[in-house]
């Protein structure tokens, strides 16, 4: 899939900081930052040849193309970590057997959802790191994970130990040594996308569509000191191709977990 060619701009009537950020942010990503004037971004994106727009107002930076809008929020992830706190189980938290102190690589950061909750549970003794490819998608988490201020004081600290890098995960793993991470984990882009929301198809022009192949798994298990979990559309055939045998999750639940259990004794019933 190549590449949609973006530029930065802000919203209208943009206060100086929106415009100093605006302008920091071109630099990060190396894309021209436009001024936004009073055209619409349809009309700014056509007067460039842009396929989308990265808008910085005061309330958030975006990727804006058409009528699809992406950035973060930590929305999902507040809501695992309030059931966490009520006493439920959360199917991934689970399948990563993650305890406290426990360092967590996802290899697949995304919106960052699955990365918050694993800080969560590992706490301040522990350590997240997500690789995300696009580096777009890596800057918006990024910066997002560090501003946001919609979260309370248990959300906050975890969004602001999750460490981003910019990288493809197979290259970061090949240069990681062994045993490194207690937990490896995978969550890809479907093949089959279960839900269309907005948020979801937006970033699916951004994320890597590659699937995870065979080797990328190897070096995630010498990587890796308890486990290497991948997630996945329940019964899909991916698990089978990567060499899982231990599938988890809830009964009715609409995705899986396939477990690499590195220590040689799971604790899944």
């Amino acid at each position: 899939m190549a590449a949609q060619k973006f530029a930065v701009t802000t919203s209208l009537r943009p206060a100086p900081e929106q415009v100093e950020t605006a302008r920091l942010v071109a630099g990060e990503l190396k894309v021209p930052y436009v001024e936004r004037g009073r055209l619409s971004l349809e009309v700014l994106s056509a007067k460039h040849g842009l396929g989308g727009m990265v808008v910085v107002s005061a309330q958030r930076i975006s990727y804006i193309s058409g009528d699809r809008e992406f950035y973060f929020h930590p929305g999902l992830a507040r809501l695992r970590i309030m059931e966490l706190k009520n006493g439920k189980t959360d199917q991934m938290i689970k399948a990563m057997s993650l305890r406290r102190g426990d360092s967590v690589l996802d290899c697949t950061l995304g919106l960052g959802a699955d990365a918050i909750v694993a800080s969560y549970v590992s706490g301040a003794e522990g350590r997240v790191t997500g690789v995300e490819s696009s580096p777009l998608i890596a800057l918006l988490v990024r910066r997002g994970l560090a501003a946001c201020r919609e979260v309370d004081q248990d959300i906050a600290p975890a969004m602001r130990r999750v460490e981003v890098i910019n990288a493809n995960y197979k290259d970061y793993l090949a240069g990681l040594p062994p045993r490194s991470f207690d937990v490896v984990y995978f969550d890809p882009m479907f093949r089959i996308p279960l839900y269309h929301s907005p948020a979801m198809n937006a970033m699916r022009t951004l994320a890597n569509p590659e699937p995870v192949d065979r080797e990328t798994i190897d070096l995630a298990v010498t990587v890796g000191v308890k486990r290497v979990v991948f997630k996945e559309r329940r019964g899909s055939s991916e698990f089978q191709r990567l060499g899982f045998k231990l599938i988890v999750g809830g009964k009715h639940a609409p995705v899986s977990y396939g477990v690499i259990d590195l220590q040689g004794a799971s604790d899944e019933g």
